[in-house]
């Protein structure tokens, strides 16, 4: 049974042993806890991408499989199995969808409500490292080894920009307010300004950078192949505050809100998954709140805070259409595309790409 008092929050991580962790979280004034709830071994290869939704928890994997995980039910929900190949990203946007994807460079569009595959976008012509969807559910980013970054209209499915950046990026990401994004190149961080879509600044890492976060829509929070975390300004590139968090490189980072204050959690190769209080307003040095020691090696982490357990989450309902709603978002891409509903059952195929497979619809208990 989940406990009503305090706000629910667990930590979710995945490891190279194939195994899905997750811990509760038990916050105290001074010291706080993070107890293993479950460990789920629904994967052959190590995992690869974890994601978290209201209700339910995604994890993708090097073989070629999605699962859901059901926390409300506290059951595994089912396998997609749409992808050839490693599932390199995973996102929720909101109740509503969950968008994956993969060394096939297929970009996929998922709906919660029955777990159908509602777009299968061919993105790139080489893997898809990373993905982003815009506050709005209206655009989404990629990057992807054919050294592109695409902007992709999710009500139509098209491309509505592409961008050569002459390298291999592994992250993209929008900002809070999705005014910006930032793209991940080794050890640079390049921001953009959607408006202008120029690049405005970039943000020189020591090392090679693994995980961001963006902590506001101006402070991002970059690991990256040392033991150290910086907390950066987007707009001055100056670094505001950084904090040796582990014994070996950060693989991952989240964070959440608690009260008034930020939570950062960090994961390692070194098998710790450490929960730090920040101040964002003085940033002065994070306090470490608490710790475990999950003996694995880490892959990628994602925090699960649910807003309520006693009722499902209501279906999220797409408005009609009008000709206004995406026209100020996508004009600032400098592309009018012509909107639909996204709710629509369709495959989109840049280039040659046939739908595979599809969910297995079996459940089972979570181990706890």
């Amino acid at each position: 049974m989940f406990c009503t008092m305090g706000p629910v929050i667990e930590l979710i991580a995945g490891s190279y042993e194939q195994i899905a962790f997750g811990y509760r979280v038990s916050t105290g004034e001074v010291e706080w806890t993070a107890t293993a709830d479950f460990t789920h071994h629904a994967h052959t290869a190590s995992v690869s991408a974890v994601a978290t939704s209201e209700r339910y928890i995604a994890t993708g994997s090097r073989d070629e499989t999605i699962q859901i995980y059901d926390m409300k039910k506290r059951v595994e929900h089912g396998a997609l199995l749409h992808h050839d190949g490693t599932i390199s990203c995973l996102e929720f946007y909101g109740s509503s969808h969950l968008l994956s994807g993969g060394q096939d460079g297929l970009l996929c569009v998922w709906s919660t409500r029955n777990w159908e595959c509602l777009k299968s976008i061919r993105a790139h012509k080489g893997q898809v490292t990373s993905l982003s969807v815009h506050p709005s559910g209206k655009l989404a980013l990629t990057v992807g080894t054919d050294k592109t970054l695409r902007t992709w209209n999710l009500i139509d499915g098209r491309s509505a920009f592409i961008k050569n950046i002459k390298q291999n990026a592994v992250i993209v990401k929008w900002s809070p307010e999705g005014d910006k994004y930032v793209v991940v190149i080794g050890d640079k961080v390049d921001v953009y300004d959607l408006e202008t879509a120029t690049l405005t600044s970039t943000i020189i890492n020591p090392k090679r950078i693994s995980s961001i976060k963006f902590l506001t829509n101006s402070i991002l929070a970059i690991a990256g192949d040392d033991e150290t975390v910086r907390l950066c300004d987007i707009n001055t590139q100056k670094v505001l505050c950084e904090f040796e968090a582990h014994e070996t490189r950060v693989k991952s980072v989240d964070s959440f809100t608690v009260d008034d204050f930020c939570v950062l959690v960090t994961a390692s190769n070194d098998g710790f998954i450490k929960m730090w209080k920040l101040n964002l307003e003085s940033l002065e040095p994070p306090v470490l709140l608490g710790k475990v020691n999950t003996t694995a090696r880490l892959t990628c982490l994602a925090v699960w805070k649910p807003t309520t357990l006693q009722e499902p989450p209501p279906e999220v309902k797409t408005e009609p259409t009008t000709s206004h709603d995406v026209k100020d978002v996508l004009e600032l891409e400098k592309k009018r595309k012509k909107r639909v509903r996204i709710s629509t059952v369709e495959v989109v195929q840049e280039e040659d790409a046939s739908p595979k497979k599809k969910k297995d619809g079996g459940k089972k208990k979570l181990k706890t």
